[in-house]
C-alpha cells in the first residue's frame, strides 16, 4: 500500500491480453507483486474482472492450488468458480456457488471470446523447507461452463480453459524465461476461396485495454518492435477553452423510423444517411446522427458510428510503412470502421507541433464538394482525392501522437479504400466534426485500411515547403504524399 501511495503501481488499468513487461515463466513469491505490476488485481479473490457494457468480463484468474482444480493436459485444465470454498477460508459457509461476481464473468469471458491470464501458483520444496512461486502461464480461452455437485455436497461451477495457440510452452516445473514474443496461427487455409494461411507474432491481444466493445490486438511478422507509446482514448480530447454547445435532439422515442418528423434526420435532407445493415448510403459533405440530446434509443438507425468499431481489426507492422490497420473479416462498402481521435489544437498549437505532423489532422472548412456513387463499379462509393479539400488555414486540427485511437495506425495511399467523413452528433460546433472512417469499397479479409490525406502543400515552422515520399505501392502512385 505505500508502493500505492507513491503511485508506483503501474498497468492499473490493464485489462486483457499480455501485461507489458511481464512475459511467460516469470515467477513471483507474493500475491501483492501481481497487484502491483498489473497482472492480476486482487490481492485475495482467484479471478479478476472489469466491467464492460454493462457485463463482467474475466481478465486473469490465479490457480493457487486451494481449489480442486484439475489439469487435463499441459494446455487444458479445470477451474472451479469461487464462493463456499472451507479450503480457502476456515469460516467459509459451504453453500452452492451462483453465478455472479467472478464465475458470471468467466462465463462472459466464453461467451465473448475474451483471453484470461492465468497464473499458476505452485508449491516449491527446497530441502525441508518449502514456499510458493507465482509463475505467469499466459493467455487461456474458456471453452465451457457447467454446474456440478462437489464432494461438500454443494453445486459448484467449473470452467474449462484451453491454452492459446503458439506460446512459448511453460512445464509443471520453474521454467526459464523465454522468447517475448508469441507466435499463432489466426488466419486459416480456405482452398475453395484460396486464401492464405499467415502466421504472425501477437505483440498484445487488445491494445484498447477494454475500451472498445470489441478488443484490437497488435501482430507483428516482420521484427520485435512493440507499438510506440501513446495513450488510448475513445473520445476527443477537447481543451480546457473549449467551450461544447449542446444541440437540441429529436424526441422520436420510437427510433427515428418517421423521418418526416425528426429534426436531426431533417438537417440530412429528410433521410436517414444510412441502411438497414449500418453503412453509409452516399457520402456527404457533412452527416448529423443523433445525439445524446435525442430521445431515441441507442439502437436508433441514425446512431451507427458513435458506437466505436463493429469488425475485427488488428495493428501489424508493415514491411516499409511502419505500423498499419486491417480486419480480419470481410467490409462491404459503406461499413463504418473507426473515428479519427486525439487532442484537439487550434491553428497556433498547431503550428507549433508541425515539425512532428505524422498525426496530425485538420478537421472544419470544408468545401461542398459531394463524392458521388460510382455506379459502373458495382455502387461502390467513389471518393475522388481533391474532395472534401480545406478552404483555408483557419481551424482546428487532431494530434493523435500522444492520445489517440486505432485511427493514427491507418496509412496514406494514392488509391485508398477508406474515405473521411464529418459527422455531427456530440456537439453543434460544425466547425469541429467527428472524422468518421468508412470505406469506399468492399475490403478483403487482412488488407490494410488506407486514406488519402488530400494535402495540396505543407510547410514546417519557418515556411519552407516539406516533401514526403510515399511508398503506398498502388499502380497510381504519385510518388508523394505531400
Amino acid at each position: 500500500m505505500t508502493m500505492k501511495n507513491q503511485k508506483k503501481w503501474v498497468n492499473c488499468e490493464w485489462t486483457f491480453g499480455h501485461v507489458p513487461g511481464v512475459e511467460i515463466g516469470d515467477q513471483f513469491r507474493f500475491r501483492a507483486e501481481l497487484v502491483t505490476i498489473g497482472l492480476h488485481h486482487q490481492v485475495m479473490n482467484g479471478i479478476n474482472y472489469v466491467n464492460i457494457g454493462r457485463k463482467y468480463v474475466a481478465t486473469s484468474i490465479v490457480d493457487s492450488g486451494r481449489c480442486d482444480n484439475e489439469a487435463i493436459s499441459s494446455e487444458t485444465f479445470i477451474y472451479v468458480g469461487q464462493g463456499g470454498n472451507p479450503k480457502v477460508s476456515v469460516n467459509a459457509r459451504v453453500e452452492d456457488q451462483k453465478l455472479k461476481g467472478g464465475n458470471l464473468a468467466l462465463k462472459n469471458s466464453m461467451d465473448m471470446g475474451c483471453p484470461v491470464r492465468v497464473i499458476c501458483g505452485r508449491q516449491r520444496v527446497n530441502g525441508e523447507k518449502s514456499d510458493m512461486r507465482y509463475i505467469y502461464d499466459g493467455l487461456y480461452t474458456v471453452t465451457k461452463c457447467w454446474e456440478e455437485i462437489a464432494p461438500t455436497g454443494k453445486y459448484v461451477f467449473k470452467f474449462e480453459l484451453k491454452r492459446n495457440l503458439g506460446q512459448p510452452k511453460l512445464n509443471r516445473e520453474i521454467v526459464s524465461r523465454p522468447t517475448s514474443l508469441v507466435k499463432v496461427d489466426h488466419f486459416h487455409v480456405n482452398k475453395e476461396t484460396k486464401s492464405i494461411m499467415q502466421s504472425e507474432f501477437v505483440v498484445d491481444y487488445d491494445v484498447l485495454q477494454g475500451k472498445e466493445k470489441i478488443p484490437i490486438r497488435v501482430v507483428n511478422a516482420i521484427d520485435d518492435e512493440r507499438l510506440p507509446s501513446f495513450t488510448y482514448i475513445t473520445n476527443i480530447q477537447y481543451p480546457d477553452w473549449y467551450y461544447i454547445s449542446r444541440p437540441q435532439g429529436c424526441n422520436c422515442t420510437s427510433g427515428c423510423l418517421d423521418s418526416e418528423q425528426c429534426s436531426c434526420t431533417s438537417r440530412n435532407g429528410g433521410e436517414i444517411p444510412f441502411n438497414t445493415r449500418g453503412s453509409i448510403v452516399r457520402a456527404q459533405p457533412l452527416v448529423y446522427e443523433c445525439g445524446p440530446s435525442c430521445k431515441c434509443p441507442p439502437t436508433c438507425k441514425n446512431r451507427i458510428s458513435q458506437h466505436g468499431p463493429r469488425d475485427h481489426l488488428e495493428v501489424f507492422k508493415t514491411e516499409s510503412r511502419g505500423w498499419g490497420l486491417r480486419s480480419r473479416d470481410h467490409v462491404s462498402s459503406g461499413s463504418f470502421i473507426c473515428e479519427y481521435v486525439g487532442e484537439l489544437l487550434d491553428e497556433m498549437e498547431a503550428e507549433s507541433r508541425i515539425d512532428n505532423d505524422e498525426y496530425l489532422f485538420d478537421v472544419g472548412n470544408y468545401d461542398e464538394e459531394i463524392p458521388k456513387r460510382n455506379p459502373m463499379r458495382n455502387n461502390n462509393l467513389k471518393v475522388e482525392s481533391d474532395s472534401l479539400r480545406r478552404k483555408d488555414e483557419d481551424g482546428f486540427t487532431l494530434d493523435a501522437v500522444r492520445y489517440g485511437n486505432v485511427g493514427r495506425f491507418i496509412n496514406y495511399s494514392c488509391s485508398p479504400n477508406l474515405y473521411a467523413q464529418n459527422v455531427m452528433y456530440y456537439h453543434g460546433d460544425r466547425r469541429v466534426p467527428h472524422i468518421m472512417f468508412f470505406a469506399s469499397k468492399s475490403i478483403a479479409p487482412l488488407e490494410e485500411f488506407t486514406y488519402h490525406y488530400n494535402y495540396d502543400h505543407v510547410c514546417d515552422k519557418n515556411r519552407n515547403l516539406k516533401r514526403k515520399n510515399c511508398r503506398c505501392g498502388s499502380r497510381k502512385c504519385e510518388a508523394r504524399m505531400y
